[in-house]
């Protein structure tokens, strides 16, 4: 009751977004490292996915808690944002953003979007609803056909560009939220942060990228 009770309180959501955030994080993170491997050919893409899929409780475990921390962060997020608007119904007259940053600023349309991603990507590489040349025992052609459209490899870069953004805000804040590293006006691990998602947001834009260029050989 008494966790029921301090999640219910904007502090408590924040902490629920920041945990959830962080495994997040840590999974795209894991989920990147394993796609890079597109880059060594067809035999260590599909040998790798063939590893996986071998390892089903592992699998679907990882799969449940991914779903739960997805669901909690959204949940939480949708809260505080509706929780923010009953507190102050009429909007500032004015805003100057002089320390959010355009990743804040643009935190709420960008999580949109990467939902709506998440829900494409499943489609496209998991079930093949919408993947025209789906085959399930050949994940590096799947890659390399289903992100050589145009269209579909835009949306994979906007998509990607958001993750970006999310991923450097969620990373810093998650750790404020969470009490372990003190408010300041400018600090080191935002820099951090920041490096960290340039990273992630380039090794996951190079894979549409090379697919589109048809690098993917």
């Amino acid at each position: 009751m008494q966790a029921l009770a301090f999640y219910r309180t904007a502090v408590g959501k924040k902490v629920v977004m920041a945990i959830s955030g962080l495994f997040l994080v840590g999974w795209l993170t894991a989920h990147l490292t394993g796609n890079l491997l597109v880059y060594r050919g067809s035999e260590a893409m599909n040998g790798y996915a063939k590893f996986l899929h071998s390892q089903t409780p592992m699998l679907w475990s990882v799969r449940l808690l991914l779903l739960g921390a997805v669901v909690a962060h959204v949940t939480a997020a949708v809260q505080l944002t509706l929780q923010a608007k009953k507190s102050r119904p009429v909007a500032y007259a004015k805003r100057d953003p002089q320390v959010s940053t355009l990743a804040v600023r643009t935190i709420r349309w960008g999580g949109a979007l990467i939902l709506v991603f998440l829900i494409y990507h499943l489609l496209h590489f998991t079930t093949g609803t919408v993947h025209p040349d789906f085959n399930e025992e050949d994940v590096f052609a799947n890659i390399q056909s289903g992100l050589s459209s145009p269209l579909v490899a835009l949306f994979y870069l906007a998509a990607m560009a958001a993750i970006g953004a999310h991923f450097y805000h969620g990373l810093w804040s998650s750790i404020r939220s969470l009490g372990l590293a003190p408010p300041a006006a400018n600090p080191f691990r935002r820099r951090l942060a920041a490096g960290f998602a340039v990273i992630v947001w380039l090794g996951f834009t190079s894979i549409p990228l090379a697919a589109l260029l048809g690098k993917l050989l």
